[in-house]
């Protein structure tokens, strides 16, 4: 499972930038054609501008504004992955036991191993894949906002703060908050995990790198939308997901069944010598 939603990042981030890279440059108007012009980048594109035109045509705070809609709709299935993601962590010692008891590679073996897993995954009520749901909604959105700003005049000529919002941001800045963001979200998701490993400590390190240099190469509007989507990431997983508060919990929760099993120890020691004593 583990391997696999590693591919499935690594699948996003390639798509991404194939996607980035053969947009269309012809400008969004009301008369594109299509499913993905007409109705979705052309109406991406008119959502912006009218809520930059309530912020006196700051397309800044058009952008803003718009992420963080876009990030209220898809909450619920944000939260029905945070839910999923921390049933799947909590289980974690469990999948363990059982790739250690069916650590021989032949195919049979093999094949238990998975049927185990899948019996553990039903019992639990966790959906292996559901981490990934969040990723796959998110690359159409962030590629719509791309192809709205970079083919819509207006929106690719407008400014906000330093920022020419069609070009890179010439200082960097963004690239580093989107990262830094992207760091403080995984390492809080990373931190409320029962048990940690290479592969989370790489992609907590890794993802920021990923988005820091993809972000020095999109438009200034796009590194915004990261922007803002990881400090509300940041502000949701401290939410939903309080590793400080999970891991109390998680302490106080095995500190109880540690003095209940020496409250049974004790009480079959007392028991043992009342029968010697008779």
């Amino acid at each position: 499972m583990k391997h696999s939603k590693r591919n499935m990042v690594m699948m996003a981030v390639a798509s991404l930038t194939l996607l980035l890279a053969g947009c269309s440059t012809s400008p969004i108007t009301n008369h594109s054609t299509g499913i993905w012009d007409h109705w979705i980048v052309y109406n991406f594109s008119r959502a912006i501008i009218w809520l930059s035109n309530l912020f006196g045509n700051n397309f800044g705070w058009g952008i803003i504004v718009f992420t963080i809609i876009i990030r209220i709709i898809i909450l619920p299935l944000m939260i029905y992955q945070t839910k999923s993601s921390m049933k799947t962590a909590e289980i974690q010692p469990k999948v363990q036991a059982l790739q250690k008891k069916y650590s021989s590679k032949d195919v049979e073996t093999q094949q238990k191993l998975r049927e185990e897993q899948q019996k553990l995954y039903a019992e639990a009520g966790v959906n292996p894949v559901a981490g990934c749901l969040p990723l796959i909604v998110q690359l159409p959105i962030l590629y719509a906002l791309y192809a709205a700003v970079s083919r819509t005049e207006v929106l690719k000529a407008g400014t906000f703060l330093w920022l020419q919002l069609g070009d890179k941001d010439p200082y960097f800045i963004l690239p580093v908050i989107a990262a830094v963001f992207t760091y403080i979200s995984s390492w809080l998701s990373m931190k409320s995990q029962p048990t940690q490993n290479g592969m989370t400590t790489m992609m907590t390190i890794g993802m920021p790198v990923i988005i820091f240099f993809t972000a020095l190469s999109v438009p200034s509007a796009v590194s915004l939308y990261w922007v803002v989507t990881n400090i509300f990431q940041a502000g949701q997983t401290m939410l939903l997901q309080n590793p400080f508060k999970i891991n109390r919990e998680r302490e106080a929760k095995a500190k109880a069944e540690q003095d209940k099993k020496r409250a049974i120890e004790k009480a079959k020691r007392k028991a043992y010598k009342g029968r010697n004593g008779k």
